[in-house]
């Protein structure tokens, strides 16, 4: 057979990902702070879009040319021409005259003692005050009150300020620091002794002799390698570190599994003193470090807000919070146009932009439309959730909201993916309202799986400490209330929710009811 080049013309359909359809599958599932930076960043970058958050638009364009072209223009407003401008806007007078000539009244200062230094008795000091953030000589408006607040201290800082105290001799001070910037978080030290040493050049005696007094810093158990250890510290510090106290912390997985017989037993106490011993070790700090945290914490945004209406039904709103208003420039674009040849350089950068502006633009408004389709769905699956509780949460899944609303499931997983709704029972994930589904025992609706968990941690929290319920009694309870669900699945969901065993709730309920004196 011989091989040959030829041509052919073959029709066929294929669907191409393109970069604006990849652009709108990201938006969805941004959540809203990354779509704050991500629209920061076009703005940035695209001179025809202007992001709008709330009454301020943040552009590098003048805004005065969308408002009054002749300012753009650098002609004079007719206000300011017949002199009827800005009240605080004058060239010649102070903003007291000028206020006051407008107001016919005298807002002189009726406090002689409060005036501010002259430039006769301290010009220096004037010169000072004039040139604060805020004060009569600044000519910008940015003045924060955040400006004049003290930074907070981290674990680091406060460890370094302790060092010239306890350590003088200046090769114990360089192990020191050493070993403060080896912490973690939490004020532990992970770090093998033989390997700084090592590392330094010195004796591990001396590392140890540096730890030891490292040890004695604030806060109290800093510098503990492990967690007994940061709890002997911390008990040395108290003066309560006896040898029956010594013996508990060295059996602390004993105290993870509530064992308290055998921990009577090691420690040589009776029930009471060793309800006294857990006392005292509820009052420790196992991560004291973490009381330095400068990390910030975001507030999370609802996307979607649900409130009652008049008249019986649910309201479903888009946060306007959360969705941030992006605006093309096509005024801007004509200016910008008309200056430019055309098949230039120029001109194609401008069209490039007006073209990404506009599908940026569609892009997040359909973002919107589709959050507000799937949650209007959700809030009409989930009514009696809104009503009566989590009690009543109905078992939901991505197929049914999307045959609903006639899209696909990826779509509704990515819209529900970091996606929050404020509602009257309280602040959700979209996520939380979809749960697989359990059956019922009286072959009527199936049961959501949240539902039965919350069941069963009411079950668990209304026991007492003589009619503990293991995991068949659970079992035989639900079954009663008509859910069909198996032991294993029980303990599943009692696991997750770090809901000890039957046997160790009770060992703990009856030491703590011995306790106290029931």
């Amino acid at each position: 057979m011989a091989l040959s080049a030829s041509l052919y013309l073959r029709q066929s359909q294929s669907l191409v990902m393109t970069p604006q359809l990849m652009q709108s599958i990201q938006l969805l599932q941004m959540t809203h702070l990354e779509l704050n930076q991500f629209i920061a960043q076009e703005v940035e970058k695209n001179p025809l879009l202007e992001f709008q958050a709330g009454d301020e638009t943040i552009t590098d364009h003048d805004r005065s040319a969308h408002e009054d072209p002749a300012l753009a223009s650098g002609e004079a407003a007719p206000d300011e021409v017949a002199g009827q401008g800005d009240l605080y806007d004058s060239a010649t007078s102070s903003p007291g005259e000028r206020l006051s000539e407008q107001l016919d009244a005298d807002f002189a200062n009726v406090f002689p003692d409060d005036t501010p230094p002259q430039r006769a008795d301290a010009p220096e000091l004037l010169g000072q005050w004039k040139s604060m953030p805020g004060g009569e000589g600044d000519s910008s408006e940015d003045y924060e009150l955040d400006d004049f607040v003290a930074g907070r201290k981290t674990l680091r800082d406060v460890l370094l300020e302790q060092l010239p105290l306890a350590l003088t001799a200046p090769g114990d001070r360089l192990i020191a620091q050493h070993l403060i910037d080896q912490l973690d978080g939490a004020g532990y030290l992970h770090a093998d002794l033989d390997d700084t040493a090592a590392r330094l050049g010195t004796a591990s005696e001396d590392v140890m002799r540096v730890l030891l007094s490292l040890q004695q810093f604030d806060p109290p158990g800093v510098f503990a390698r492990t967690l007994s250890e940061c709890l002997a510290i911390q008990l040395r510090a108290r003066d309560r570190f006896d040898p029956a106290m010594e013996a508990l912390i060295d059996n602390l997985e004993l105290l993870a599994r509530r064992d308290f017989a055998s921990l009577k037993k090691i420690c040589g106490v009776d029930e009471e003193d060793l309800v006294d011993m857990l006392a005292e070790i509820r009052k420790l700090d196992p991560k004291p470090g973490t009381s330095f945290d400068t990390s910030v914490i975001e507030a999370i945004v609802p996307d979607v807000v649900v409130r009652a209406g008049p008249d019986g039904s649910w309201l479903v709103e888009l946060n306007p919070d959360a969705l941030p208003r992006v605006l093309v420039n096509h005024d801007y674009f004509a200016v910008i146009s008309r200056g430019t040849r055309k098949n230039s350089a120029d001109q194609a950068f401008l069209s490039d932009c007006l073209q990404n502006a506009n599908w940026l633009t569609r892009s997040l408004d359909q973002r919107a439309r589709t959050i507000m389709k799937v949650a209007s769905e959700i809030v009409r699956q989930q009514d009696a959730f809104l009503v009566n509780g989590v009690d009543h949460l109905r078992p939901l899944n991505l197929r049914m909201v999307a045959d609903a609303i006639k899209m696909h499931e990826s779509t509704v997983s990515r819209v529900t993916s970091n996606k929050y709704m404020l509602t009257p029972r309280g602040l959700f994930e979209l996520k939380y309202f979809f749960t697989v589904s359990i059956g019922s025992a009286e072959n009527g609706d199936a049961h959501s799986a949240e539902s039965v968990r919350h069941r069963i941690r009411t079950m668990i929290q209304q026991e007492s400490a003589h009619a503990v319920l293991s995991d068949d009694d659970i079992v035989d309870l639900l079954k009663q209330s008509g859910v069909d669900i198996a032991r294993r699945t029980v303990a599943k969901y009692r696991e997750a929710m770090n809901i000890p065993s039957s046997v160790r709730r009770r060992r703990e309920k009856r030491a703590l009811a011995k306790a106290a004196g029931f």
